[in-house]
């Protein structure tokens, strides 16, 4: 991590309360804390959707001479699919949460691989780095797009910035490519994630990492191409692509650069910066569009992005009961808990912070030894 120390305290009076009220709910109705049943067979409905999709390609373009048109139609249904199966799934895995065994967990976060990023860089860059540092400038690095884009106060602002608001809703959409081809090679090769230790790849693991990067190539883009042709196979790779990673992005943006989330801006003179643990994961955190069941179906109920940073090894099937829960220790404790009740409020709030960021409206000084939170 960086020079100035960071403490968190995983033992305050919120955080013990917080977690006895939702160990009692647990206990009381005899639940399992994983996914279960239920998010096995959403597991089953969104790989038989991106097979459809892929497999409906195929036929339409070697069995009936479709073009990069119908191509592109079912490369935005596989993009859907690969959006549910990264967020309701691979998600799911790779905190612990989607099966009762390690095996199962493995399994569905090692989908990660499949849609072509890397679940090896994931464990330490979202699993832990995110996870822990939420929205601390220049830690964690899921909120850093520098040179593209300032989304937090504290990062360096530049002239074409001005257009933020208007220039990132495509680029989002770059995700997936951006994962496949340059993020995952770079971070293993620097050994690095941000400021945090990234080991690199070994043994098994690095022929998962290598060799699923080659698989990924060859379902996606090679095999199509082989038989309906490279227009066609490219019309359905770039579209999939692009709704996956502009699907994922912008869940990740509505819960955490929007302009009721905090953030936290270290001096560089400070000794240490003392935060609470579950306190500071409500802070830096905004629900959106609690009550559409559809939504919360496809993005693996990470509209309920305050749960899940409470109880990351929960799975997500159980967020929308821990809901309440959650919010009524917030109150008794005097700690807002703030969320979005619909998606569009939510899509107009962080559009108004990537313009207030990309003017200069949000800027933070941070004062000798102390930390500076804006939000």
């Amino acid at each position: 991590m960086r020079e100035v120390g960071i403490s968190l305290d995983v033992r305050s009076a919120f955080g013990r309360e917080l977690k006895r009220r939702v160990d009692d709910y647990f206990t009381s109705r005899g639940l399992p804390r994983h996914g279960g049943r239920t998010i096995a067979r959403k597991a089953v409905v969104l790989l038989v959707w991106l097979a459809l999709s892929w497999g409906g390609m195929l036929v339409a373009g070697a069995g009936f001479g479709a073009g990069a048109g119908v191509a592109l139609l079912f490369g935005l249904s596989a993009g859907l699919a690969m959006a549910g199966i990264g967020m309701a799934v691979q998600h799911d895995g790779g905190h612990g949460a989607f099966a009762g065994t390690p095996q199962g967990n493995r399994r569905a976060a090692g989908l990660f691989d499949l849609l072509g990023a890397s679940s090896h860089v994931w464990r330490v860059k979202h699993g832990h780095v995110h996870h822990t540092y939420t929205n601390i400038v220049g830690v964690d690095d899921d909120i850093s797009l520098e040179p593209l884009a300032r989304i937090a106060p504290g990062q360096r602002r530049r002239a074409f910035h001005r257009l933020q608001h208007l220039y990132m809703w495509p680029l989002y959409g770059l995700l997936g490519l951006k994962w496949w081809l340059y993020d995952d090679f770079r971070q293993v090769l620097r050994g690095r994630v941000g400021e945090a230790k990234l080991t690199r790849p070994r043994g098994a693991e690095a022929w998962r990492f290598w060799g699923m990067k080659v698989v990924h190539g060859l379902w996606a883009l090679v095999i199509p191409a082989l038989v309906v042709g490279w227009l066609p196979a490219l019309a359905f790779y770039l579209a999939a692509q692009f709704v996956m990673g502009l699907v994922a992005s912008v869940v990740f943006q509505l819960a955490h650069c929007v302009e009721e989330a905090e953030f936290i801006v270290p001096s560089q003179r400070a000794a240490v910066l003392r935060l609470d643990f579950y306190a500071h994961q409500v802070q830096t955190t905004v629900d959106f569009a609690p009550q559409s069941r559809a939504l919360s179906w496809l993005v693996g109920g990470l509209n309920f992005q305050i749960e899940h940073h409470l109880f990351p090894r929960i799975s997500h099937v159980h967020y929308p009961a821990l809901a309440p829960i959650v919010r009524a220790t917030c109150e008794a404790h005097g700690i807002p808990y703030k969320v979005h009740d619909s998606l569009a409020a939510a899509l107009r709030s962080h559009y108004r912070w990537l313009r207030r960021l990309g003017r200069g409206d949000v800027e933070v000084e941070a004062p000798a030894g102390a930390p500076a939170v804006a939000g």
